[in-house]
């Protein structure tokens, strides 16, 4: 199929441009929604459809037969300092066959590069047996694997396969490790500040478990392929009757990445048992996630995100290593993201082969030189192209 047809690159570019140009913070993602389904209708998907959440759904081949679902998520997480950019988050540039700007790697290329392995497909579409589909979610990046469960279970996209198109700078991984919020809440008594010693501090109550939790990290366990279990306290705040007050309340959280072996009873002991080491009175839970989208669903979900692993001998790996040697000319790395993914539900609870492929490297995901190359647009299209064919027949 590549052979005969080629990519529209200067479409493609031009495309992932405009998502760019378009700001589309969780639960914001309208207009890059319908940008999206606009631009899967007018390069030829058989089916393009808005769910209930606000995902957009589009299809090309038939609806029975096998299913690949290409999975790439609207939104974007804020710029942050604006002053701190060198090139305008929003502006779409392109510089020496580079493209910069918030999204451009996390993941928004990646959605241009599916949609116009869609276009090409769409030229194709009778040589394929089954069908493609692909899920232009939201909300990942508060809540990975909320919106993709939605398009599975809620929408009836159940698939035999699932590509994530996460950056991976054209190689490819297959797994990551989990990750579990925790939320800490220390009690002290309150009292005036001029008399500390009537009342009990909660912040330096809460500093105790902060050096536990450090003495703790080192400890958790490695595995050879995703490696460490990793803690960090990422948000401390506390609550007074007034700043001359002493606090009678101090809240944690924390960021608990898991590797093998770890899970959410695991994680929740390993801090009860400093709680009682240290004396303290406080407590520790699992805090749901609570977000409405743009559509005005509203879904919930506790934060806790199963470690996935796609066992190295898995036929969709092979076949995805196989088509970028043929495609790109290269072997391909098969390693982990650092980060979390949407296959913490499609790999980790629905047990669907998974794997990640995407351009963009993960090093500039979330930072202020967010970039991606044109080149590498261009390429991941045509992979997604081909193995498509290859797996649904169409080769």
């Amino acid at each position: 199929m590549s052979q005969r047809t080629s990519i529209d690159r200067e479409a493609l570019i031009g495309f992932a441009q405009r998502l760019v140009r378009t700001p589309s913070l969780p639960g914001e993602e309208a207009q890059v929604a319908e940008l999206t389904a606009h631009e899967m209708r007018r390069v030829g998907f058989d089916d393009v459809r808005v769910d209930r959440m606000g995902n957009v759904i589009g299809r090309i081949g038939p609806g029975d037969g096998r299913k690949l679902l290409f999975d790439a998520h609207m939104d974007a997480v804020d710029v942050g300092d604006l002053s701190a950019w060198k090139i305008d988050p929003y502006g779409g540039e392109v510089r020496r066959g580079v493209l910069h700007g918030r999204g451009s790697a996390d993941m928004k290329g990646a959605l241009a590069a599916m949609v116009y392995a869609g276009k090409l497909l769409a030229e194709c579409r009778r040589e394929l047996s089954g069908g493609l589909y692909l899920a232009a979610v939201v909300q990942e990046e508060p809540c990975e694997g909320l919106a993709i469960r939605h398009v599975i279970e809620e929408e009836g996209v159940r698939p035999d396969w699932v590509v994530l198109g996460e950056a991976t700078n054209l190689q490819l991984s297959r797994g990551q490790r989990g990750r579990i919020a925790l939320r800490i809440t220390v009690r002290g008594r309150s009292s005036h500040a001029a008399a500390p010693e009537r009342g009990v501090n909660a912040i330096y109550e809460a500093a105790r478990i902060i050096v536990g939790l450090q003495l703790l990290a080192p400890q958790l366990n490695n595995d050879s392929f995703l490696g460490r279990g990793s803690l960090a306290v990422t948000d401390i705040s506390s609550t007074a009757g007034s700043l001359n007050a002493v606090p009678d309340r101090c809240v944690l959280h924390v960021d608990r990445r898991l590797t093998s072996g770890e899970t959410e009873a695991k994680a929740l002991a390993e801090v009860r048992r400093i709680l009682a080491r240290e004396g303290v009175d406080a407590s520790v839970e699992v805090p749901s996630f609570r977000i409405r989208s743009y559509t005005g669903y509203e879904s919930e979900r506790r934060q806790h995100f199963p470690y996935w692993v796609t066992p190295a001998n898995e036929p969709l790996l092979l076949r995805a290593m196989e088509t970028i040697e043929d495609v790109l000319g290269f072997v391909p790395h098969v390693g982990r993201w650092e980060f979390s993914t949407d296959g913490v539900y499609t790999a980790g609870e629905a047990g669907i082969p998974t794997i990640g492929f995407g351009p963009g490297e993960e090093r500039y995901a979330h930072t202020t030189d967010e970039q991606v190359r044109t080149d590498d647009l261009v390429s991941a299209a045509r992979v997604y192209t081909e193995l498509t064919a290859r797996l649904l027949g169409g080769r």
